[in-house]
């Protein structure tokens, strides 16, 4: 008698081992036993064993067959191993790539553009950040706040500064997403348009109008989001610009209009203030109003103590361009710029992949609705990243990319979102976690807060600047700590103390009585627990 172990992927419970177990039975003079705990199935046949046809039995029930030199750690037998494709190749495209070439698996990336890595690379986190960071040091050399230290405010070359942006996000690209192709013979990327024929067949057409057609295994759509533009009357007759075109512009304008009123719309807008450009920022509510009020409020305090014009409850009625100039109606007056930047938010790029043809299920704005698993309404076929109801954040993507991976390969991992921390990077920068007052009032939690402005904090002292608040919400009943709103310099370097915090349930006591460096930013935190229980203004500058 001959006998064969082999390991099943896709398997996901119990359940499923007893069903390929099933369909293994089904063929002729095949005895077949699954194991969940160890994904392995032991095979014996005394009429000989085919490999595929065993995978063709088990195949429309979701579940793979591969032999276990293919199994983590081994190279195996690529050919014969598990087919992943992904749509797309930004970070969680990527994340998943590396991880399901690790569990075994041959890879199929597709890539309609002609450059790969995706948003944060190209056009987004890392240029944005590059002209933040310029913009920062130019303003700091005109506004610090040192007696004795001259102050200056030179026109921006803006040529160079471009040129060294590229150049690093070029760098980056290089060694983050291409050499990592280049060095995997696991991943194959092809370039063309990709579109679900059925539930388990892609068809990928290239510039030339060639038409490959792939029927993979698993199938993760990593297709990322675009910058969504409202129909304002006149609007798409204009040049107007989005992100990525404020971001790589040859040239400043004397005046910006920016229209919108969240992360991509305030960084900008202020970087380009901080450049030398007359700003003014049209909010459609106020600054930031998915959040605390009290962080856009002081935000927009920040902001027109700089010299940008704020707008709030301001929707643009019509917009038009002529002689090199917009003009944007709205009801109390236009308002006239060189440039008009229209950063209202994004939508997720699946219009185009027949995901109906797929019994893929979406929500109202085109995400693709997943579970804690990264699973689609469709079997075998997953979701990530910015295309995906997850929230837009790369280390999301990355993160839920990794999960998938593990999970098309055979594995069970599930992505909490239950401590997921954000920030806004502009000056003083935006940073929260877990549960504002409002957020934990929609949930019936009974809160109590605190805010602690940053003249409580030593090293807001020290630096001369101290705008913001440090601001914790705590539950009542046990004094635990379920979320943080920073508005500070560098909030970003702080939050991920109260995450942590919240991840690991301490109260605002423990909180308050661990250790902190002196002098950080990030001891803000500590003192505004310690304010749940005393008045901090009394106490020594470094007492415990």
């Amino acid at each position: 008698m001959e006998t064969l172990s082999l390991r099943v992927t896709g398997m996901t419970c119990e359940h499923c081992a007893r069903t390929a177990e099933a369909a293994l039975n089904r063929m002729p003079g095949i005895d077949a036993s699954v194991s969940y705990d160890s994904t392995i199935a032991e095979i014996r046949s005394e009429a000989g064993i085919e490999i595929e046809a065993l995978r063709a039995a088990v195949r429309p029930s979701g579940y793979g067959l591969e032999p276990l030199s293919a199994s983590p750690g081994h190279d195996g037998d690529v050919e014969g191993s598990m087919h992943v494709a992904i749509i797309g190749s930004g970070g969680a495209a990527f994340a998943a790539a590396i991880r399901a070439t690790e569990a075994g698996a041959r890879v199929t990336m597709i890539e309609r553009g002609e450059i790969i890595g995706g948003t944060c690379v190209n056009v987004g986190c890392v240029p944005s950040k590059i002209t933040l960071r310029a913009a920062e040091i130019r303003h700091e050399r005109g506004h610090h706040p040192f007696d004795g230290i001259a102050r200056s405010q030179e026109p921006v070359d803006r040529k160079p500064l471009l040129n060294q942006m590229r150049d690093r996000v070029e760098a980056l690209r290089g060694a983050k997403y291409e050499t990592i192709i280049a060095n995997n013979p696991k991943i194959t990327l092809l370039h063309g348009e990709a579109r679900f024929a059925d539930a388990r067949t892609l068809t990928i057409t290239d510039q030339a109008g060639q038409v490959t057609q792939l029927t993979p295994d698993r199938i993760l759509v990593a297709t990322g989001a675009s910058p969504m533009i409202p129909p304002v009357p006149g609007l798409a007759d204009t040049p107007y610009w989005t992100s990525t075109d404020a971001l790589f512009a040859e040239e400043l304008p004397a005046r910006l209009v920016v229209i919108g009123s969240s992360f991509v719309a305030l960084e900008l807008a202020q970087a380009y203030h901080r450049l030398g450009v007359e700003v003014t920022l049209l909010a459609r509510n106020t600054l930031l109003t998915r959040d605390d009020p009290e962080l856009g409020a002081a935000l927009q305090q920040a902001f027109e103590a700089e010299g940008i014009r704020v707008l709030n409850e301001t929707q643009a009625e019509r917009i038009s361009y002529d002689a090199g100039r917009f003009t944007v109606a709205f009801g109390a007056g236009p308002v006239e710029a060189e440039r008009l930047l229209v950063a209202t938010g994004r939508q997720p790029n699946t219009e185009g992949l027949a995901l109906d043809k797929a019994g893929v299920t979406t929500d109202r704005n085109g995400a693709i609705i997943v579970d804690d698993h990264l699973r689609t309404s469709a079997a075998n076929i997953y979701a990530a990243g910015d295309c995906s109801t997850m929230p837009q954040l790369v280390y999301v993507a990355a993160a839920a990319g990794t999960r998938a991976a593990i999970n098309m390969t055979g594995g069970d991992a599930s992505l909490d979102l239950s401590v997921v921390p954000a920030v806004v990077f502009t000056d003083p920068s935006v940073a929260i976690v877990g549960l504002d007052e409002g957020q934990a009032r929609t949930a019936g939690i009974e809160t109590i807060s605190r805010r602690l402005d940053l003249e409580n904090v030593p090293r807001a002292l020290a630096n001369f600047d101290t705008r913001g608040f440090v601001k914790l919400v705590a539950e009542a009943r046990t004094g635990r700590l379920i979320g943080a709103q920073i508005l500070a310099h560098n909030a970003g370097e702080m939050i991920q103390t109260a995450a942590l915090a919240i991840r690991h349930r301490m109260t605002v006591q423990e909180l308050g009585d661990t250790l902190f460096p002196y002098l950080v930013m990030a001891e803000g935190i500590k003192l505004a627990a310690q304010t749940f229980s005393k008045d901090v203004s009394q106490l020594s500058c470094c007492a415990g």
